[in-house]
């Protein structure tokens, strides 16, 4: 964490100085705001999150409850999601309240007596080591709780508008605020009025029931499992041996339970399997008891038992799978003819089970895959072209997540014996999907083509960029590189040097000075030259070798009012885990390009100076002629 390069601070260095809207932010509702956000779930509040971080965009979060959520129906947050908590700056004081998931276990019936369960295997969570973070297990309401931390730390010093909830909206295109949103009030002295919000745009995080879908024409398409769960939070005295550990339980009687420990050290959730459902229930399985959910756990654990003594919450839910057609409110005639005003993201357009643990962590990923590019577009960086990307990049992983997800439902939910393919063999090979590192974004005007990959293949294209020690020359840290891209809207270019550090030398002389480079193209007049491109280099010489002396002042920019030295862009490889080697880099250096919502972007020589240029050129606008201090 960097700090002090305004002045000392002797207070928390989390809370940013108030700046812009954030300066005498109103404390009621305004009638005009940039975006207005429905629904304070995460997907919302990662949005929101995002869009505090920019000073001069009114953004305000509404949400029909009157208060923070208490309990959330969501607990599971996979190592990507995690990752993305240490870009908003709390990774490490959510792991440490977490329950950490390091193995599953797997019980079958006894061979000998199918009457019984026994443990057949065990599999270790992250085989692999596919991330530094691990897979957590924590209440949906700390994330939120931890998100609107952000958000009130921010500059423009964001909290949620609790009490209003989503009537209706309609969008003339047409003005500075063309979408009218109609909101009620749900509490206060004003409860069951109407009044009206203007806005640029719109994002309906709203759920499964979305009232911003429907406004738009949109419709969830799909189709049911026909199979329903009983879930429960429970406190409970148990003989189950592994009952602090993540199990996938099948019984004889062919009933199965996914168990899973939760923070604190003592409750647990269980996904308790009430069987197949009736095309014509109706609905009626949703009036199972939490008694007979209870009944039908201790039938599937015998010989063990279970003796609740407090539920924390319980719910009956059948499985569906459905996704929406498009994310926003462009119709597929007006693609290309007009950019869109209206979006939705997370429930509001797929819906999924549970029991794969990715609906918060898919839905988070839609809000910072949108938040930094309404920010963008609002704050004059970006053509409204932008945009356009958020519906054609996050429909596809939704379509692939319901993919994914039908067929571990269907694995749980079938008798051992009728598995083609073993449970616990489908859990590690499957691994690196469910943990959310399978996406990978296609060629577009934010992601470059794969003409270059050779000179990095352990940064592949359109994936999240995968973080490696390395050591900081300034003061011989050992760092994560990754850890250092936070959430605050800009571009990490990563110089990798070359051996004898030539022409790393001419490509940061480059960007310093060249009338094209992205440093003086985009970077607005008055700011700082970091302020949009936080650009970094990495050399193949240990950081005894590396005289900071020598290292071009495009890497040691200077920053605040003061005009100091920012000494934490300027990095070695780790001898002991060499990123050249362990990302295979070229020895002739290369420059990896990465978005600010941590996916690689582009992969260029470090002579491609034109192509980096004009790769920018089309999604940044031109904002001056920077001089470079």
């Amino acid at each position: 964490m960097q700090f002090h390069h305004h002045g000392y601070v002797s207070t928390d260095p989390r809370q940013q100085d108030a700046a812009g809207v954030g300066i005498d932010r109103p404390e009621e509702l305004p009638d005009d705001v940039d975006v207005l956000i429905v629904g304070t779930g995460p997907a919302g509040m990662i949005t929101a999150a995002q869009l505090s971080q920019f000073p001069n965009i009114t953004t305000r979060i509404v949400e029909r409850r009157g208060e923070r959520l208490a309990i959330g129906q969501a607990d599971g947050i996979q190592a990507r999601s995690v990752e993305t908590f240490q870009a908003f700056g709390f990774a490490e004081r959510i792991i440490a309240e977490a329950y950490r998931i390091t193995e599953m276990a797997f019980w079958k019936p006894d061979p000998t007596n199918p009457a019984n369960i026994i443990r057949t295997a065990r599999a270790i969570d992250d085989p692999t080591g596919i991330s530094e973070f691990p897979h957590l297990i924590v209440n949906q309401a700390r994330v939120l709780d931890y998100f609107a931390e952000v958000m009130e730390n921010s500059p423009t010093r964001m909290t949620p508008d609790f009490g209003f909830e989503f009537v209706s909206l309609t969008n003339t295109n047409e003005g500075d605020y063309p979408v009218t949103v109609t909101l009620r009030h749900t509490t206060g002295v004003d409860q069951g009025q109407e009044r009206f919000v203007h806005a640029k745009y719109v994002v309906g995080a709203d759920g499964a029931r979305s009232g911003v879908r429907d406004s738009i024409g949109c419709t969830l398409a799909g189709d049911a499992a026909f199979h329903a769960w009983g879930v429960m939070d429970v406190l409970a005295v148990t003989d189950f041996p592994d009952i602090r550990t993540k199990c996938a339980i099948q019984s004889g009687t062919g009933g199965s339970i996914l168990h899973i420990p939760r923070e604190g050290g003592y409750l647990f959730r269980m996904y308790v399997d009430l069987g197949e459902v009736a095309a014509d229930d109706n609905g009626e399985v949703r009036k199972t008891s939490i008694d007979e959910i209870i009944v039908k756990a201790n039938e599937i654990l015998h010989p063990y038992t279970l003796d609740v003594k407090n539920v924390a919450w319980h719910s009956v839910y059948e499985v569906a799978h459905r996704l929406t057609d498009r994310f926003d409110d462009v119709l597929p005639a007006e693609i290309g003819i007009r950019s869109p005003r209206v979006f939705i993201m997370g429930d509001a357009c797929h819906t999924h089970s549970a029991k794969a643990g990715q609906g918060m962590n898919v839905s988070m990923q839609d809000g910072f895959n949108l938040g930094w590019k309404l920010g963008y577009v609002l704050d004059g960086r970006s053509p409204e072209a932008l945009l356009s990307t958020y519906s054609a990049e996050r429909q596809i992983i939704a379509k692939n997540l319901i993919d994914f997800d039908k067929e571990w439902s269907s694995l749980m939910a079938a008798k051992p014996e009728d598995l083609k393919v073993p449970l616990e063999d489908f859990y590690t090979q499957t691994a690196e999907f469910p943990s959310g590192f399978m996406t990978q974004y296609p060629p577009s005007m934010l992601i470059g083509e794969a003409t270059h990959q050779a000179l990095a293949t352990g940064f592949p294209i359109g994936k999240r960029f995968k973080s490696t020690p390395v050591v900081r020359v300034a003061d011989a840290n050992p760092v994560q590189l990754g850890h250092h891209h936070r959430a605050d809207g800009r571009w990490r270019v990563y110089a990798f040097a070359d051996t004898d550090n030539y022409a790393v030398d001419d490509w940061a002389e480059w960007m310093r000075t060249a009338g094209d480079s992205p440093l003086l193209a985009h970077t607005p007049a008055g700011s700082d030259v970091d302020s949009v491109f936080d650009v970094k280099v990495i050399y193949q010489q240990p950081h005894t070798e590396v005289d900071l002396g020598r290292v071009d002042r495009a890497f040691l920019p200077t920053t605040g009012p003061f005009g100091l030295i920012d000494y934490e862009k300027v990095y070695a490889a780790d001898p002991e885990h060499d990123v050249f080697e362990q990302r295979r880099i070229s020895r002739d250096g290369a420059v990896i390009v990465v978005r600010p919502d941590q996916y690689v972007a582009h992969v260029l020589p470090l002579t491609a100076t034109a192509d980096l240029a004009a790769y920018f050129r089309q999604m940044l606008l031109v904002r001056s002629s920077l001089a470079v201090r």
